[in-house]
């Protein structure tokens, strides 16, 4: 799940000496609002398409503009969830991976960042999403594991955030391999849990869109 393994090779770098225009051409045809800047195998920011329009002179060298979002970058050996972050954190749906020397090696798209870091939180597997809210103190993903396997059902995985109108509280999503949560959710409740959310997952889950739906809502977003 490192960030190198997700480069997609179809997005071009821009060089120096490119046009706006030719810019502007490659950002329609593979359909992104924004392309990476390399001179000499050095990342130096993304140009985006508000900024060439802005300019508006079609014959303009790309060496000529300043490029944005100059740190909108990772390690290659770093984990698909910084490439998530760095977009989150720059707003950008595309994010450069550069080695540990600084040499680009090319982008990862949110698209394809965003379907990884799915297929790594089961969201494909049959299944059931549970969110409960509890203090940080009370946090054990022990007891809450021999919680859920008491009514015969395992963890295909879990994701923690913090919950933003209490900082001493978390909200635990839990994505479960049984498809219907009901009776586990008494279990939890009878040991003191609060349950904000369950569902279960729909069936025949196949397009890509259906995919990153279920990761939002797996997140809780």
């Amino acid at each position: 799940m490192q960030a190198f393994e997700f480069i997609n090779n179809l997005i071009p770098p821009l060089k120096l000496t490119d046009k706006t225009k030719m810019a502007l051409a490659w950002m329609e045809e593979i359909r992104t609002d924004r392309l990476p800047v390399v001179d000499q195998g050095k990342f130096l920011g993304l140009l985006s398409e508000e900024m060439i329009y802005e300019i508006n002179d079609p014959e303009k060298s790309i060496g000529e503009i300043e490029p944005d979002q100059t740190d909108c970058w990772v390690f290659s050996d770093k984990h698909i969830y910084d490439v998530l972050k760095a977009s989150s954190e720059f707003d950008s749906n595309i994010v450069a991976v550069v080695d540990r020397e600084l040499t680009y090696m090319g982008v990862v798209t949110m698209e394809d960042a965003i379907a990884a870091f799915a297929d790594s939180l089961s969201i494909q597997s049959q299944g059931s999403v549970m969110i409960l809210s509890m203090n940080m103190t009370d946090y054990s993903l022990a007891e809450i594991a021999r919680i859920v396997e008491s009514e015969n059902t395992k963890i295909l995985s879990s994701f923690m955030t913090s919950d933003p109108l209490d900082d001493a509280k978390i909200k635990l999503t839990l994505k479960l391999d049984q498809p219907e949560p009901r009776h586990i959710k008494a279990t939890f409740e009878r040991f003191g849990y609060k349950i904000l959310d369950h569902y279960q997952e729909e069936t025949g889950i196949s397009s890509e869109e259906d995919r990153i739906g279920n990761l939002l809502r797996f997140l809780d977003i």
